[in-house]
């Protein structure tokens, strides 16, 4: 679901190469600002001092790194489940999964208003979604091999004490049986005020909140015109992204024509806070550009004093100006806009990193080939070319056509006289080769990614003909057959 827990926290930025000018803008920033933001859940307060616009566009300036201190930040989501009968866990469950993370591989507890909303340790966090989707917001780290290690760690941890309590953990894009009735909401108010506004502003609101996983990673840019680049070529590819991830046919207990239900439920949340932003595509695209569109999307809440104060509708601008209902006289903070920034959820989002925000939640070696994708593409710098120049002729028409059918049609999807199959083929053959240059032997996370590309097949292709063969037009199977 995309993190709608609270402020994540990853070390981000990149390239050495074009424009010198927009490197030491954004150098100049570090000295104001801190490089890194510490990964956690619970909303930021910090500092009580009024921002001003262009505090904020320092801000997101700050996140410019030089390529030596890039890091990979990967996150997934996955449904708990009982083993029994195949019902989402409850708050209670969790917390009793959380109490011995802690106890027995030295978590510490994430607390607000005096329960525990998730567990901490060495960069890491696991915390609860809205409808108790389990998960884990890696440490920043330089390799896919460490990465991949930790997920290993995670799920190790998480798999041994679920069995014991009789949890089972799936790794799907969208709940394939419950409905949003029979799953419990989280104890956080956060998400009550969401739940109430999401069916104002969409008709998919409850369902990204409450049944939908992902995997998404966080990456680094270096300077204003790298973190451009990036965010176009990861803004046009997402959809590919999705076409290989596709890992969610199912709701509730019925296929839904869709080989992404999760990817389709995007395109009805909020538009004023989703999509894939055709502004990053004009000339004058900046650091600048994506704080005015932040600045206009409506508010959610303020955090004070470890309370959730509904500001639901309002306008951040008139924040500014100490004109905020909710606050009248009061102007925000720092932590007040990054608490905003982590309510906007377009297809990539940029913090002081870039969140590539598109796949199907998926079993552990998706989980690790999703970053191996994003870090062959963009942190590189020949992958990086040639990616920006694959996408460069698309227009708007094409990327929202994409997005409109490749929940759908996945790898089939009609494109350029082809299919998206043979985009992904492409993509697939320059992120190998970014991996490969740089040097760690990651290539090899690619290799079921390979397998769906040639074949045609994604995840969410294979539980179909599953369903319509052995499993007898029944989702229970899936439960068992592919949980870690």
């Amino acid at each position: 679901m995309h993190s709608l827990s609270g402020p994540r926290g990853l070390a981000s930025s990149l390239t050495d190469r074009k424009s010198s000018a927009n490197l030491r803008s954004c150098s100049s920033s570090r000295s104001k600002l801190s490089s890194h933001v510490v990964a956690a859940n619970a909303p930021s307060q910090g500092s009580t001092a009024p921002v001003s616009r262009e505090d904020l566009i320092e801000h997101l300036r700050s996140g410019c790194k030089t390529r030596d201190r890039w890091r990979i930040g990967t996150e997934h989501e996955k449904l708990g489940f009982n083993l029994a009968d195949n019902t989402r866990m409850n708050y209670e469950q969790i917390n009793s999964v959380f109490q011995r993370l802690q106890s027995r591989f030295g978590w510490e507890p994430m607390v607000e208003a005096g329960l525990t909303i998730g567990v901490k340790l060495d960069g890491q966090s696991v915390t609860l979604e809205p409808g108790g989707q389990f998960e884990l917001s890696g440490a920043p780290l330089t390799t896919l091999h460490q990465t991949c290690a930790e997920v290993n760690s995670h799920l190790y941890q998480s798999k041994t004490i679920g069995e014991e309590l009789g949890i089972g953990f799936l790794g799907v894009g969208f709940d394939p049986k419950w409905s949003i009735e029979q799953i419990p909401i989280m104890p956080k108010d956060r998400y009550r005020l969401m739940k109430s506004y999401m069916p104002t502003v969409g008709t998919r609101g409850l369902d990204m909140m409450f049944r939908t996983c992902t995997i998404q990673v966080n990456l680094d840019f270096e300077s204003e015109q790298d973190m451009i680049d990036k965010f176009r070529i990861g803004l046009a590819l997402q959809p590919i992204a999705m076409a290989l991830f596709a890992n969610s046919p199912f709701v509730e207990g019925k296929p839904t024509g869709l080989l992404s239900t999760r990817g389709d439920v995007w395109t009805d949340v909020d538009a004023a806070r989703t999509g894939n932003l055709p502004f990053v595509f004009q000339p004058d695209m900046s650091f600048e550009k994506y704080v005015d569109y932040a600045m206009d999307v409506p508010m959610y809440f303020v955090y004070r004093n470890g309370q959730y104060i509904n500001a639901l509708g309002q306008s951040w601008r008139d924040f500014m100006e100490g004109k905020l209902p909710a606050l009248p006289g009061e102007r925000p903070t720092m932590g007040d806009w990054e608490n905003h920034l982590t309510t906007i959820f377009p297809d990539v989002r940029l913090k002081r990193f870039l969140e590539m925000r598109g796949a199907d939640g998926g079993p552990w070696r998706m989980i690790c080939a999703l970053p191996a994708l994003w870090v062959g593409l963009i942190y590189e710098p020949q992958a990086q070319a040639e990616a920006l120049q694959l996408v460069s002729s698309w227009s708007q028409d094409d990327r929202d056509y994409l997005g409109r059918e490749v929940p759908r049609l996945g790898l089939a999807t009609p494109f350029k006289g082809g299919t998206v199959q043979d985009i992904a083929l492409k993509v697939l053959a320059i992120a190998q080769g970014g991996l490969d240059r740089r040097g760690y032997d990651e290539g090899h996370f690619l290799k079921q990614l390979h397998v769906i590309a040639e074949s045609g097949m994604s995840p969410a292709s294979h539980q179909l003909q599953l369903y319509n063969s052995s499993w007898g037009h029944s989702v229970d199977p899936l439960f068992k057959e592919f949980m870690y």
